[in-house]
């Protein structure tokens, strides 16, 4: 059994440049991979798709989420599902946003 403190997680996460969010991953197996995303204000994971499927957990904050239905703001607790191949992303507006990626199966290398 893996434990996961999904907050102490999103504060040592990594940005790869100041204006970017900060990323960790938590869990990467054949079955599954868990991220976990800081978001900072003004800060934006730019609409992408994947060939997973993508759970998203709103662990902290609020923000906004885009999905094939159009953007739509997101509270702490709320779980987003996202089909395969369906395009999504993610943004803080004026408060930190941390969220958990559930990606199942895992995404093959590229």
């Amino acid at each position: 059994m893996k434990r996961f403190d999904l907050g102490a997680a999103a504060r040592s996460a990594v940005s790869a440049a100041p204006d970017r969010p900060a990323v960790a991953i938590l869990h990467d197996q054949e079955g599954g991979r868990i991220v976990v995303f800081r978001i900072g204000p003004g800060q934006r994971v730019a609409e992408h798709t994947s060939a997973s499927q993508v759970l998203l957990t709103v662990v902290s904050g609020t923000g906004y989420i885009t999905g094939a239905e159009g953007e739509e703001k997101v509270n702490p607790g709320e779980l987003i599902a996202f089909a395969p191949r369906e395009p999504h992303g993610m943004r803080a507006d004026r408060d930190e946003l941390i969220l958990a990626a559930h990606i199942t199966p895992r995404p093959r290398s590229r």
